[in-house]
């Protein structure tokens, strides 16, 4: 790989780095190619970018960026990395436990996450990472809890009023029954 290339492959990750708030780092090193190619497939379906690159160069990357920002992830540069990119943090975490699901393997293996300023190291966290609230469903969340007092208020209302319209309802048809 020429020095030209190597550029222009760190300016691709620094700009797949600026653009996602979220990125997850695996070793998918003893993956077949098979295997590499319907994990792609599976990214593919989910928005999900994946990119593989040389440690060195994420690196650089990462350092060009902010060093000290993603100082945390550099231990987990090692091995064949394949990054993957998203805007939803949980959809790689979710992709990558259904992927193990399917071929029956603990591979591809999660070296760390970076989701939102956050850092995640080591494999024991996937799991916890499938968890993770997404910004569209913590919104819902919040609204549901708000609107629940006011229907409780609403439901209260108009529960009165029918009794109330009820009651007096009751002795107009018993005398107009006469």
């Amino acid at each position: 790989m020429t020095k030209e290339q190597k550029q222009e492959v760190i300016e691709l990750l620094k700009g797949k780095f600026s653009q996602y708030s979220n990125f997850y780092i695996t070793d998918t090193e003893s993956l077949s190619v098979d295997q590499v190619s319907k994990l792609r497939r599976h990214c593919f379906n989910k928005q999900v970018e994946m990119k593989v690159a040389k440690n060195t160069l994420i690196k650089k990357a990462l350092e060009q960026i902010d060093a000290e920002k993603y100082s945390g992830v550099y231990a987990a540069l090692n091995n064949v990395t394949a990054l993957l990119f998203s805007e939803n943090p949980k959809d790689p975490a979710v992709i990558l436990t259904s992927f193990r699901a399917d071929e029956k393997s603990e591979r591809p293996v999660l070296k760390a996450a970076f989701i939102n300023g956050d850092i995640y190291v080591g494999d024991d966290q996937l799991k916890s990472l499938t968890k993770i609230k997404t910004k569209n469903e913590l919104i819902g969340e919040v609204i549901g809890l708000l609107q629940s007092p006011a229907k409780r208020v609403i439901a209260a209302l108009l529960e009165k009023a029918n009794k109330e319209g009820g009651a007096e309802a009751a002795p107009a048809t018993a005398a107009a029954a006469e």
